[in-house]
């Protein structure tokens, strides 16, 4: 209701209607109903463009985690995404709606280990809702045991959930699929999986962990000339045909979780492909640069033999999230970088762990490079060093900047201010270079007021101490702290900070303390007092995150 009534002009005849539309929720105790007619007021309160992608997530079972780029990409394929804003993509007119949607308390937002909206949930009532209201309309038929919807002489979106009513589910897909624009087939369901051949005006095809290596299904996938979207995910195929180029008007294409070493040459014809998520085992064929409308190319793998495939990423200007793995660094990378300006998400990571500490040796390759100011995520972790914190990383540049994971050599006091002030960064992962630098003095202070809607914070080769004062990090979850304790240097300044205290106490959120002290020049006992003070912070935390304690305490 609150989040109804936050969506409607302050108008009180307005808030009357609704007031007077839900009644008291006490009438013949009828709590169910009346629950169902405030969700109806709100549905029927949302613009059309938003009761339509609402109603398609009812393709999706009871408790299902809805990923939010796949069903952005879904109702653009379908056609949902309305174009009136100039200069907005449909995907980022898709986020608008998506949000939108939470907004209103009509979804469930959940977020990944970044910290960043990720994907949703459907709350049962509000499922039950769309779902009759689909069956009405003949907007979404779903198959299942549990609940299933009487199919119409059209099915227009199938929903197969459960394949133990056979009989039921094999009529429906052999007879009623000719003009279906989407089928999703959950794994519990893959027995009645469809020919490619029945479905010839499909916009939307998803299969996510359905089995299909002892199935001939995808044989005329390239016969499907009107789909848009393709998901494949973790089918246990080998290789995809190499009619698959005839899909001129295929937006998304996931093969991930497959054991697909290379795609067909076939895929740089897919001039209209917007996303392509493969695995970093999955190589692409030369030509990837003629993909022009790409926006989501992840992830990519380049090494020695594909170092080609640089150049020709500089050609997709349209790009917003680029995930790459590397063998080993490469300058050309910064110069494909500086023609990708709408990058919204960028990681660039080490293919191997093994190859880590060789790309770390990298330093400064970044130093050159200026984010564009729409920059949402990047991670450098593991890849190579920023000799200082770049001038780009401030509040008034990068606004919107949500997670930041990158190794700085050089780190100073201004610079953990800066860093305090972006006022969207939900997730920090920060490693200095202090011991190789020589700078052996810590004392660094996290303020009052700083980071203000951090999450997670990881600090790495931190000089002993870093003080958290009170007011500062009011949101923090997860804290892992790996310092350096240089004995003689450190004593003063720890004096000067009350012992060994680094104010934990003045986290009000935390839930999980993860923490690694290396002791040069310590003995045994002052490593042990060491770790015995910090966990006695910790247990005398009000959250209590004592049971999410580790602490582990080396000496030199």
């Amino acid at each position: 209701m609150a989040s109804l009534l936050a969506c409607k002009v302050r108008n009180k005849l307005e808030w009357y209607e609704v007031y007077n539309s839900v009644g008291t929720g006490m009438e013949n105790n009828m709590d169910v109903e009346n629950m169902r007619k405030i969700l109806s007021f709100s549905y029927y309160e949302l613009p059309c463009h938003l009761r339509t992608c609402l109603l398609y997530l009812s393709m999706f079972p009871e408790d299902f985690e809805i990923d939010k780029d796949c069903l952005i990409r879904m109702w653009i394929a379908e056609g949902f995404i309305q174009w009136e804003k100039q200069g907005k993509s449909p995907f980022e007119i898709g986020e608008f709606y998506f949000n939108e949607l939470i907004n209103r308390s009509m979804i469930q937002p959940i977020q990944n280990q970044y910290g960043m909206l990720n994907s949703c949930r459907i709350h049962d009532m509000v499922l039950d809702l769309i779902r009759s209201l689909s069956s009405e309309e003949n907007f979404v038929t779903v198959l299942s045991d549990m609940d299933s919807t009487s199919p119409s002489n059209t099915i227009r979106r199938l929903s197969l959930q459960n394949g133990k009513k056979s009989d039921i589910i094999a009529q429906a897909t052999r007879n009623l699929l000719q003009r279906a624009r989407s089928v999703v087939i959950f794994p519990a369901a893959v027995a009645q999986v469809p020919a490619a051949s029945s479905c010839r005006f499909l916009r939307v095809l998803d299969l996510e962990h359905c089995n299909l290596s002892h199935t001939d299904s995808l044989k005329y996938l390239g016969n499907l000339y009107q789909l848009r979207y393709l998901r494949l995910y973790s089918t246990h195929i080998s290789q995809l045909p190499e009619e698959i180029g005839n899909l001129q008007f295929l937006q998304t294409l996931d093969v991930r979780s497959n054991p697909i070493s290379i795609l067909p040459s076939s895929v740089v014809e897919l001039r209209n492909l917007m996303c392509l998520d493969i695995d970093a085992t999955t190589r692409v064929p030369n030509g990837i640069g003629n993909l022009t409308c790409l926006e989501q190319l992840s992830w990519l793998c380049i090494d020695g033999s594909t170092i080609n495939i640089i150049e020709e990423l500089g050609q997709l200007t349209e790009l917003r999230r680029l995930w790459i793995k590397l063998d080993e660094w490469n300058d050309k990378l910064l110069g494909c970088l500086r023609k990708l300006q709408k990058i919204q998400e960028l990681q660039i990571v080490p293919r191997h762990p093994d190859s880590i500490d060789r790309c770390l040796c990298n330093i400064g390759g970044l130093d050159a490079w200026v984010a564009p100011r729409h920059l949402r995520l990047l991670n450098t972790q593991g890849i190579c060093w920023f000799s200082t914190l770049p001038a780009w990383v401030n509040p008034s540049f990068v606004p919107v900047l949500t997670c930041l994971r990158i190794a700085v050599r050089e780190l100073h006091q201004v610079d953990l201010d800066i860093l305090g002030r972006l006022p969207a960064l939900l997730h920090l992962w920060l490693m200095v270079d202090n011991k190789n630098m020589g700078i052996l003095q810590g004392g660094l202070i996290v303020s009052p007021g700083s980071f203000p809607c951090l999450e997670f914070c990881y600090f790495f080769e931190f000089v002993w101490p870093v003080v958290f004062q009170k007011g500062a990090m009011p949101r923090l979850r997860v804290l892992e702290l790996w310092l350096l304790f240089y004995v003689r240097e450190a004593r003063g300044i720890a004096s000067s900070h009350g012992g060994r205290d680094l104010g934990l106490g003045n986290l009000p959120s935390l839930q999980e303390v993860i923490a690694t002290v290396q002791c040069e020049g310590a003995s045994k006992e002052e490593a042990e007092q060491a770790k015995a003070a910090l966990t006695r912070a910790a247990k005398m935390h009000p959250s209590h995150p004592h049971h999410n304690i580790r602490i582990c305490v080396y000496w030199l």
